[in-house]
């Protein structure tokens, strides 16, 4: 049985930094492919950076230079760095594995940016 379980959400203030991690079991790790999708209210779920399995990465246009992901293959889990935090990456933040043609899921965590 394959599970995503997230952590690492809360609140912070604009300019303030979190780390979310996501937890893998179930799967071959080192061969995912592994993203971060966000979903504001209202709104479509939306990628925000993934990570190959050998470590190239992508970021949407408006967190680059802005968050980081990154992969511990020993610990089966995926890190998003979020610093420069603003009100517009208020959203639920969801784990993504894509593992030999299936996709999975995490539940999610929520961030919200505010004063």
């Amino acid at each position: 049985q394959v599970q995503l379980v997230e952590s690492g959400g809360g609140l912070v203030q604009p300019g303030g930094s979190l780390r979310l991690s996501c937890a893998a079991s179930g799967i071959t790790f080192s061969i995912a492919t592994m993203g971060w999708y966000r979903q504001a209210p209202g709104k479509q779920r939306d990628l925000v950076a993934l990570i190959t399995s050998g470590g190239a990465t992508a970021y949407a246009d408006s967190v680059n230079g802005r968050f980081t992901i990154s992969r511990d293959n020993a610990l089966n889990t995926v890190y998003l760095q979020m610093n420069s935090l603003k009100p517009e990456d208020t959203a639920v933040y969801y784990c993504n594995a894509r593992y030999v043609g299936t996709e999975y899921w995490g539940q999610g965590t929520p961030v919200t940016v505010s004063s």
